[in-house]
C-alpha cells in the first residue's frame, strides 16, 4: 500500500534533512492518500501511502512508539488479522481500527526476530529498534513486496524502489556484471539467480522469506521460511479433499478481497483465473458488490495461426465463464495502440530493469491502466495456480505407474486420459514411456535439438563464470525440457529466485497506479495444502487436474471446468501488433549489433543472424520463436543500457 524509505548513519552522524526530501521527492511521481516522514537525529523514515483497505485509511506511517521508542514504516497487507489478535491480545474494541503495521509492530514487541513467521500476507517492513540501535525488517515468503538497499561502512539506506536511493550523494549505478550475465545467460524470464543482487552492483535487496537485520555495522540475513512438503493428507473421499480445498481457498480469496475500493480481477479462458473469479464472485455477490473482470483478447484483424491446442483468443471461453458466474462485470480489451515494441522505454522506467516478459507487456500494463480508471483497488489474480490449485500433469504420474509395475491402473488411467484427449492409446505410452525411462529415451533421440541458443558474448560469459553458476543453481542454460516436473514443482517453492519477477512487477505496477495485485493461488496455507494432497488426486480417470476440476463443479461450466483439448495462450498477436513498426524495429536492431555500449554483453553475431532470418516481414507465428525473442531481449538491454548512460 506504500512505498517505504529509510536513511541511517551507523556513524551516529546527524543526517541532514535535505537528503531525506531528496530521497522521498523521487516518490512524487506517483500518486500518494498521504505523505509522511519522521526523523531522529541519525535516522530517517518515509512512507508514500496509497490507501487500499479500510484500515489503512489515516494510517500514521512512519509510527514512532515512544514508550517502545520503536519506529516502523511498512508497505503490507496483513491477511490472518484475526488470527494475530487472538495471539497478541488486542483489544476487540481497537481491533476494527487496527492497521496492518501497527499488528506488525505488535508481533516484532511480542516475538522479536521470529515475528515473520507469525505474519500472512503481502508484506515488506521495516523496524527501527532504538534501544537495541539496529534495524529488522523482512520481506514476505515468496517476495510479493520489493524492498532495495545500500550499505558501506558508514551509511545504511532502503527503498521499495531503486531510483530514491540514488538521489543520495554517495550511490552512484554502477552495472552488476554478474547480474547482466545472468539475465543474457538464462533462456527462461527468470532475472537473475542471485536473490539478494539486482542490476546495479551497490544496490542489494532482501531475498523473499528473509529478515535482515542491520547492528554493529554488519547485515545479517536469516531465511524464516521453507515451503517443504510434508506429511501426506489422508482423507476418506474425494469429497473430503473438495471440501477442505473449498474451506482453505474460499478463505484465500476472501482475505485478498479487503479493499475500500472495487475489487477486479485478471480472468483469461482457463481453470485458475476462472476459480479465483468464481469464488471471490460468490463472496462478493453476499455482500452486494460485484466483481470488475479484465480480459486481454487480440486485436480484430488477427488470424490465429497456433496450433489446434492452443486457443489465442479466448473469448468465447471468458463468455461462458462470465455468463455461467454471474455477478461479473468484464471488459475485453485488446489494446490495439500497444505492442511488444511501443511499451519498452514505459516499461524499462518501470522495472528499472531490463526485462523479458515482452509478450505480455503491453496489455498487462493496459490492464492496470483501465482497472486504475475503474477506482479498483484489489486485482486478483492465479498466476501461481499451475504448481498449486490446478497441479495434475498425467504423463508423469503414469511414468511413475509405470515404473512401480502398476499395470492395471495404468492401463484403465491411460485408456481413459487417450478417449479424454483423442489420441491413440499407443501415442500416449510412447510419451509416458520416455517420461519413465528417459536415459533410455535419449539414446533413441537425435543429439541435435534445437534449443535456445546463447547469445551472450562467450568472453563475458567466461570472465563471470556464469554457465557454470546457472548450473549450481539448477538453470537449465539450453532451455531443453526437463522430464521430472515434480523436481520441477519443487524448486519452484524452494529455489527463491523463481519467486521475485511477479512481485517486482506486481509491486513497480501497483504505485504507478495505485491498486495492489494479489494472488490467493499463491496463499502459503494454499500452497502447504497442495503441496500435501497425494498425487492420485490430482490425477484420476483419465483427467488431469483433477482436484480443481472437481472442486468448481456448479462453480465453472463443464466447458471450461473439464476442458482437456485445448489451453489459452496469451501474447500470440504480439508481432501482427508490430506489422508497421517492423522495420523501425528492424533498424534499430541492427544498430545495436554494432553499438560498443553492448556489444561486450552480447554475441553480436548471434544477432546478425538473427536479424537475416526473420528481417523481411513481420509474419505473425515469429513472435515465440528464438530469434524474435533474441532480439526483443537484446533491444531492452539495449535501451535499458542507453538510459543509464543518458544516450
Amino acid at each position: 500500500m506504500s512505498a517505504i524509505v529509510g536513511v541511517y548513519h551507523l556513524n551516529d552522524e546527524p543526517i541532514d534533512i535535505e537528503q531525506g526530501r531528496n530521497v522521498m521527492k523521487a516518490l512524487q511521481k506517483f500518486p500518494a492518500d498521504e505523505v509522511r516522514t519522521w526523523h531522529k537525529e541519525n535516522v530517517f523514515l518515509g512512507c508514500h501511502a496509497q490507501w487500499i483497505t479500510p484500515e489503512s485509511v489515516g494510517e500514521q506511517l512512519p509510527f514512532y512508539d515512544y514508550e517502545k521508542q520503536l519506529a516502523i514504516t511498512a508497505d503490507a497487507i496483513i491477511d490472518n488479522r484475526h488470527e494475530l489478535f487472538e495471539k497478541l491480545q488486542v483489544d476487540f474494541s481497537q481491533r476494527k481500527d487496527t492497521p496492518d503495521s501497527m499488528l506488525i509492530l505488535l508481533a516484532y514487541e511480542k516475538w522479536g526476530e521470529e515475528a515473520p513467521k507469525y505474519l500472512e500476507g503481502d508484506f515488506a517492513f521495516m523496524i527501527w529498534d532504538e534501544r537495541q540501535r539496529q534495524f529488522f525488517g523482512a520481506r514476505d515468503f515468496s517476495g510479493t513486496r520489493t524492498l532495495y538497499f545500500y550499505k558501506n561502512e558508514q551509511k545504511f539506506a532502503f527503498s521499495t524502489l531503486i531510483e530514491p536511493l540514488f538521489s543520495l550523494p554517495y550511490i552512484d549505478k554502477t552495472l552488476n556484471e554478474q547480474w547482466l550475465a545472468e539475465f543474457i545467460a538464462i533462456p527462461v524470464t527468470t532475472d537473475s539467480v542471485s536473490i539478494n543482487e539486482t542490476v546495479y552492483k551497490n544496490i542489494k535487496q532482501i531475498p523473499p522469506s528473509h529478515t535482515m537485520k542491520v547492528a554493529n555495522g554488519r547485515v545479517e540475513f536469516s531465511r524464516y521460511s521453507n515451503l517443504i512438503a510434508g506429511e501426506k493428507l489422508k482423507l476418506k473421499s474425494n469429497l473430503e479433499y473438495e471440501e477442505a480445498f473449498h474451506e482453505v481457498f474460499q478463505k484465500a480469496v476472501t482475505a485478498r478481497m479487503r479493499t475500500r475500493k472495487q475489487v477486479g480481477a485478471h480472468l483469461s479462458g482457463g481453470l485458475d483465473s476462472g476459480s479465483v473469479v468464481s469464488f471471490a464472485a460468490k463472496s462478493l455477490q453476499d455482500r452486494n458488490k460485484e466483481i470488475q473482470t479484465y480480459s486481454y483478447v487480440p486485436v480484430d484483424d488477427f488470424v490465429d495461426w497456433t496450433h489446434r491446442y492452443r486457443v489465442a483468443n479466448e473469448r468465447p471461453l471468458i463468455e461462458s465463464t462470465v455468463n455461467y458466474v454471474g455477478n461479473i462485470s468484464n471488459q475485453y480489451l485488446s489494446f490495439p495502440e500497444m505492442s511488444p515494441f511501443s511499451e519498452i522505454d514505459n516499461w524499462i522506467e518501470t522495472m528499472e530493469m531490463p526485462y523479458k516478459f515482452f509478450e505480455n507487456a503491453f496489455w498487462l500494463k493496459g490492464i492496470y491502466e483501465q482497472a486504475d480508471q475503474d477506482g479498483v483497488g484489489i486485482l486478483l489474480n492465479g498466476q501461481r495456480g499451475n504448481w498449486t490449485i490446478s497441479w495434475g500433469h498425467p504423463l508423469d504420474y503414469y511414468a511413475i505407474l509405470l515404473k512401480r509395475l502398476n499395470f492395471l491402473r495404468l492401463y484403465r488411467e491411460v485408456n481413459l486420459y487417450s478417449k479424454n484427449i483423442g489420441v491413440k492409446k499407443s501415442r500416449t505410452m510412447k510419451f509416458v514411456s520416455k517420461k519413465a525411462f528417459p536415459a533410455i529415451s535419449r539414446l533413441f533421440t537425435p543429439k541435435e535439438q534445437y534449443h535456445f541458443p546463447e547469445w551472450i558474448n562467450p568472453e563475458f560469459a567466461r570472465r563471470t563464470n556464469v554457465f557454470e553458476r546457472l548450473e549450481e543453481h539448477g538453470i537449465d542454460i539450453i532451455g531443453a525440457s526437463v522430464t521430472d516436473v515434480y523436481q520441477i514443482r519443487k524448486n519452484q517453492f524452494n529455489r527463491l529466485h523463481f519467486w521475485g519477477l511477479n512481485g517486482t512487477i506486481g509491486t513497480k505496477l501497483s504505485l504507478r497506479h495505485s491498486l495492489w495485485e494479489r494472488d490467493p493461488t499463491n496463499d502459503i496455507n494454499v500452497i502447504q495444502f497442495c503441496l500435501s494432497v497425494p498425487e492420485d488426486q490430482y490425477v484420476q480417470n483419465g483427467i488431469d487436474r483433477a482436484l480443481i476440476r472437481r472442486s468448481t463443479k456448479n462453480l465453472l461450466p463443464d466447458n471450461i471446468r473439464l476442458n482437456q483439448r485445448s489451453r489459452g495462450i496469451q501474447g500470440a498477436d504480439g508481432v501482427h501488433r508490430m506489422k508497421y513498426s517492423w522495420q523501425p524495429f528492424i533498424e534499430e536492431c541492427q544498430r545495436l549489433s554494432t553499438d560498443d555500449i553492448i556489444s561486450d554483453f552480447i554475441d553480436v553475431n548471434v544477432i546478425k543472424d538473427s536479424i537475416e532470418k526473420i528481417k523481411n516481414q513481420p509474419k505473425s507465428e515469429y513472435v515465440f520463436d528464438f530469434e524474435f525473442r533474441i532480439l526483443m531481449r537484446s533491444l531492452i538491454l539495449y535501451r535499458f543500457l542507453k538510459k543509464i548512460e543518458g544516450r
